[in-house]
């Protein structure tokens, strides 16, 4: 099994992205810069910043550099962001500082007006509370009482009163005893902010650092906490000696001050220069082709057979760097399965069977929309076929590699009718191989045209997959489905929804028409879940043979999302001619891109009368 997180082991020459970006950062020589690195779920942005904080690690002995890790999501719930990244940053100044007197004590200064803002935070609403003639609950409420009454008191002041008053100021937490003990000057929050970032540069300059700041997973967090950190970083931003490498999905992030701004009517070019102002440089994460997703399942495999003690962690080593350098090298062709085990022939390695594995379904698994040459979905791909091997193996199964991963990318990438024409075709037949692959696998050898054997495999799609070797016409696929069955629970995990977007998958589950509320809420979840959204929706449209309500629930994808139109018209082409309904007609007459398969369907024989003078009405009142 391959882990999920995050790492600095690069498979995918994320290296050169890395080295430039740390190059910039020794190249500005202490002048402000801020690098963001972009790029979907999953592309590898976690992995890209360690990478650049490694690149880094070399010169930090040289005391020039300095670099500290912030994960916004983790304080997400248990701590306000802004204070959070401050805090981080306050600890690494304190333990650069320790030799450095002058240093410490400026970092000290930058420490307490950082515990300032945090305390102070708090304590400002239960104050005015106070000025306003509210009574305050719990330690700070005691000791106000208390002092005001002892204040107020204008008769020499009782055992019991002195007695009050100390029990309530020993009560008091530390933070809340600094801000009465320790609060010299009263500043406007202007100059409080400016004291702030005095502050954090005094105790740069004196160290003589650059301290990079690397944060991670802002397009995970919630509206509220995105926008806090960005802000925590806009204190510090832009100053001598600081560098910022910021990784996060811009459409997340932009999507988050869209909700940061509520009902606010914001035009896209505030939302894009509220992010935009804070980057000085742009980084995307390198999109793989096919030769790096070919590269990349031969170095996974790789690392299992080191695990499995089938070769040595240092020709691991030898073949990454081989292969790696053969990839970088490829813009001008597809690197060839045979020049690819010439590499292993050169370590006196034996030809392994993922070699030929990966030459075949690199190409898919780079084109085909529902994984698009994505690292984390890969990994999962390869987890899921390594579990179903163990499976397989537990029940006496004999099944091939090869099969296994031609059956579960498709899978993956085909509809739910058509994965259930594939399932009942197989099961129909006596051999466990369905006529229809047999007749369509004779045409692809004698270079003739496709044609589907069912409405759900209407899609070139499928044609292309049965190209995949091996043959599956020879082979008895019941095994396999039977595989895909039993373990279809797992696969739910490529699907693994967020709690926001679990909230209104529920809720498109429940409407029955089309809902702006809701299209807001999927554009704020982002393309990428409300890919998945699109997914469950349509499979429970499919299980109930499309009845009106879920089709206008399932609308609601692609008036958020225009991707969502192409899916949207397969859609409806698989609901059988005498399953269209009438009511139907004037919701998809509302929109352009229904129109030319309104036509067809107007064109159709197989159309119910009722539904084409339905569309024809549409048609002429336009």
């Amino acid at each position: 099994m391959w882990n999920d997180i995050e790492t600095t082991n690069d498979l995918l020459n994320f290296n050169i992205t890395a080295e430039v970006a740390a190059e910039l950062i020794k190249e500005s020589e202490g002048s402000p810069l801020s690098i963001g690195i972009s790029g979907n779920w999953g592309v590898g942005k976690s992995s890209l910043v360690k990478m650049i904080g490694k690149s880094l690690a070399v010169e930090e002995n040289s005391d020039k550099y300095a670099y500290i890790e912030f994960n916004a999501w983790l304080y997400q719930g248990y701590e306000d962001a802004r204070i959070a990244l401050l805090q981080t940053v306050s600890e690494k100044l304190l333990s650069l500082s320790v030799k450095n007197k002058t240093a410490l004590k400026k970092a000290q200064e930058f420490a307490k007006r950082v515990n300032w803002l945090k305390v102070g935070k708090k304590l400002t609403p239960t104050l005015a509370r106070a000025a306003l003639g509210f009574s305050l609950g719990g330690p700070l409420g005691a000791f106000v009482g208390a002092a005001s009454s002892f204040i107020n008191n204008k008769t020499t002041p009782s055992p019991e009163d002195w007695e009050k008053l100390c029990s309530a100021y020993k009560a008091l937490s530390q933070d809340t005893l600094e801000i009465l003990e320790d609060k010299e000057e009263e500043n406007s929050i202007t100059q409080e902010i400016q004291a702030v970032r005095n502050s954090f540069q005094d105790t740069l300059k004196e160290l003589n650092i650059t301290l990079i700041i690397l944060v991670d997973d802002l397009d995970r967090c919630l509206p509220d906490t995105a926008i806090s950190t960005l802000e925590a970083m806009r204190l510090l931003l832009f100053m001598e000696n600081a560098a910022f490498v910021i990784a996060a999905d811009e459409k997340m992030i932009r999507s988050a001050v869209r909700s940061h701004f509520g009902k606010e009517n914001i035009s896209d070019d505030l939302v894009t220069s509220y992010f935009d102002k804070l980057i000085q440089v742009p980084l995307k994460v390198p999109r793989l082709g096919i030769n790096e997703v070919k590269a990349y399942i031969i170095l996974l495999f790789c690392e299992l057979e080191v695990r499995n003690s089938k070769f040595s962690q240092a020709t691991f080593e030898r073949v990454k760097t081989n292969l790696l350098v053969k990839v970088r090298e490829s813009w001008n062709g597809v690197i060839s399965a045979q020049s690819i085990v010439e590499i292993f022939q050169s370590e006196g390695l034996e030809e392994f069977d993922f070699i030929n594995v990966a030459d075949q379904i690199a190409c898919t698994m780079t084109t085909a929309s529902q994984i698009a040459g994505n690292p984390r979905l890969i990994k999962r791909f390869l987890n899921q076929i390594r579990i179903r091997q163990k499976v397989a193996k537990v029940r006496g199964m004999t099944i091939s590699l090869n099969c296994l991963v031609k059956i579960q990318l498709f899978e993956r990438i085909s509809s739910q009718a058509a994965f259930d024409f594939l399932y009942s075709q197989t099961y129909e037949s006596e051999s466990g191989s369905p006529e229809f692959v047999s007749e369509i696998e004779n045409a692809i050898s004698k270079g003739e045209d496709y044609h589907s054997p069912d409405n759900s495999w209407d899609s070139s799609t499928y044609y292309e997959w049965l190209k995949i070797s091996p043959r599956l016409s020879e082979i008895d696929l019941r095994p396999y489905l039977h595989l895909t069955k039993e373990e279809s629970g797992s696969l739910a995990a490529y699907d693994e929804l967020s709690v926001e977007a679990q909230e209104i998958l529920a809720a498109l589950l429940e409407a029955a028409e089309i809902d702006e509320d809701l299209q807001e809420g999927l554009r704020l979840i982002g393309i990428d879940e409300s890919s998945k959204i699109f997914d469950r929706l349509y499979r429970r449209a499919s299980s109930e043979q499309f009845p009106l309500s879920s089709i206008k629930s399932l609308i609601n994808l692609p008036l958020a999302f225009s991707q969502h139109e192409e899916k949207f018209i397969l859609i409806l082409n698989e609901i059988p001619a005498n399953k269209r309904s009438a009511p139907l007609m004037p919701t998809l007459g509302r929109f352009s891109w229904c129109k030319n398969l309104l036509i067809e369907w107007s064109k159709d024989d197989n159309t119910p009368k009722k539904v084409q003078g339905a569309i024809k009405n549409i048609l002429e009142d336009e």
